[in-house]
């Protein structure tokens, strides 16, 4: 029996359960061995600086690789074919964007969170605030995306409720960063890497043979789509070409700006190995979106071209597992249910991944920047901020659950992860840039810059025709589905005005020692010693 068919109360694939089993108690291992080396708020935050470049490179991708990645783009390529794909390119190239501008000057100049970096020539508590509040909206929209599909994917696999299966998702995430902090969350996210890389690696293969080869694989997706040759070309999603440019924009800008990604360059020893970090995440993330893309492809071919409301779900999160029960031979047969089951438990192990990399990032945002940075004015003893840390973990992957059982089934989750994106575009990131590149910059031009950039994205998402459907559209005309064209650019303005506004010189003073620390590593924090 298909674990597809266990959801609506057919009974539990005893073979999915145990590779579900398998998978989670492997990560509880690692949890375990972390715990008993997470004995500091610099090992809870950042694993003492101990991941080589390599190690970190394979963490950076089991983060970034989500469950958006894996199964809202194979849907979204489903639906929309070539404008589909358009975010496996965006979420590729915006790695350059990491590479050139941040990497390197991230690991130099803060310590736990990105707020470190403005604090360092701005004023403290005001900067850590506004740093604060940017990643934790970001934070918030790319939860709930990621618990969605844990909620969607351990349904199909175990037959319980969405609302049952987030729950169980928010538990072992929550496990892992408590327990276990930089150093578990960071061994997770290499395994999934591993795993994923591995499972995707042979259904795409196991595709392309199947439809007869790659220039087949896109003929028979075009021919069994109801769009027919509309389904290779732009457009069929994203109508207005401005459209299609604002969302490369989010996509592109908004990685630089993804906290629980930046987070991962303090955790490397040195400068040289940040730069590492990245050149081996952009290789493995370059592969594993070649493969989404096969099997995005792959699953109109072989799947199609009925109604994925009808065949696969609403939100076309399943595309890929459907496809992975479709080539083990089908439902109700050994090779279906087992293709299913382990492609099914490497999503799930890379949604854990992922929402843990993502609760880390914002307890370090409440327990670093919030309580001892603004409530305790840096006061707080090692002791306490782990504790605050910890405490802050539970209450954010609470929030998150509760959110989530709420409102979030049959949500598309690559499209919740856009508007995280260009809320990290049009935040997080014009913040950042100009702090370690605009002497000028101050205090006020970033309290100005993140709330321009935040209310506007959230805005022109509220007001945007994803959350309005139907023939009345947005009630005010905006037909833009991502809002990074606008947003972005208002981050910056937001910036420039509030800094040429303000008479405020301050800052001025510590950007040269700034500049130096990014560039040269200069008094940056070093690796702590085991």
């Amino acid at each position: 029996m298909s674990p597809l068919l266990a959801a609506s109360g057919d009974g539990v694939n005893g073979l999915a359960v145990g590779i579900f089993a398998l998978v989670v108690g492997m990560t509880l291992v690692i949890t375990f061995w972390a715990s008993k080396k997470t004995t500091s708020s610099a090992q809870f935050f950042t694993a003492g600086r101990s991941i080589t470049g390599r190690q970190n490179g394979l963490a950076i991708a089991g983060d970034y690789m989500s469950a958006a990645s894996f199964l809202g783009i194979a849907g979204l390529i489903f639906y929309f074919g070539f404008d589909g794909f358009l975010y496996s390119v965006g979420f590729l190239v915006a790695f350059l964007t990491v590479l050139f501008l941040l990497a390197e000057r991230m690991r130099n100049s803060a310590k736990f969170t990105i707020a470190d970096v403005l604090s360092h020539r701005l004023n403290e508590r005001p900067a850590r605030a506004a740093a604060a509040s940017g990643t934790l909206t970001v934070a918030a929209f790319y939860l709930i995306a990621q618990m969605v599909g844990a909620g969607v994917l351990v349904q199909a696999l175990m037959g319980i409720s969405f609302q049952l299966s987030v729950v169980l998702t928010g538990v072992f995430m929550l496990a892992y960063v408590i327990f276990g902090g930089m150093l578990a969350t960071t061994w997770v996210q290499i395994v999934k890497a591993v795993l994923l890389m591995t499972a995707t690696t042979i259904l795409a293969i196991l595709v392309v043979i199947k439809v007869g080869g790659p220039i087949e694989l896109f003929t028979k997706a075009r021919d069994a789509s109801p769009e027919g040759a509309a389904y290779l070309a732009p457009g069929l999603n994203y109508t207005n070409p401005i459209d299609t440019v604002s969302l490369g924009l989010g996509l592109v800008l908004g990685t630089a700006g993804l906290p629980h990604i930046l987070m991962r360059f303090f955790t490397v020893p040195t400068a040289q190995a940040a730069r590492t970090s990245v050149v081996w995440a952009i290789v493995i993330i370059g592969a594993f979106y070649l493969m989404t893309t096969a099997l995005g492809f792959g699953a109109r071919a072989l799947l199609g071209g009925t109604s994925i409301a009808e065949t696969i779900d609403p939100a076309g999160n399943l595309a890929a597992p459907r496809l992975a029960e479709f080539i083990g031979g089908g439902a109700g047969t050994f090779g279906g249910d087992l293709f299913l089951a382990i492609i099914a438990a490497v999503a799930f192990a890379t949604i854990l991944a992922v929402v843990a990399g993502l609760v880390i990032s914002a307890s370090g945002a409440m327990a670093h920047d919030v309580w001892n940075g603004i409530v305790k004015r840096g006061k707080a003893t090692d002791a306490e901020e782990m504790w605050a840390g910890r405490v802050a973990a539970l209450g954010v992957g609470i929030v998150a659950i509760v959110v989530a059982v709420i409102g979030g089934e049959g949500l598309n989750v690559s499209f919740m992860v856009g508007l995280a994106f260009a809320v990290a575009a049009s935040a997080n990131f014009p913040a950042l840039l100009l702090a370690l590149t605009w002497r000028r910059f101050n205090t006020t031009g970033a309290l100005t810059g993140v709330t321009f950039g935040i209310v506007s994205a959230i805005a022109l998402i509220v007001v945007s025709p994803g959350v309005w459907p139907g023939s009345g559209g947005s009630p005010i005309g905006w037909d833009l589905k991502n809002p990074g064209i606008v947003s972005i650019p208002l981050g910056f303005f937001g910036c420039w005005l509030g800094t040429v506004l303000s008479k405020d010189t301050s800052s001025q003073e510590a950007f040269d020692e700034l500049r130096v620390r990014a560039e040269t590593g200069l008094g940056a924090e070093e690796a702590v010693s085991h």
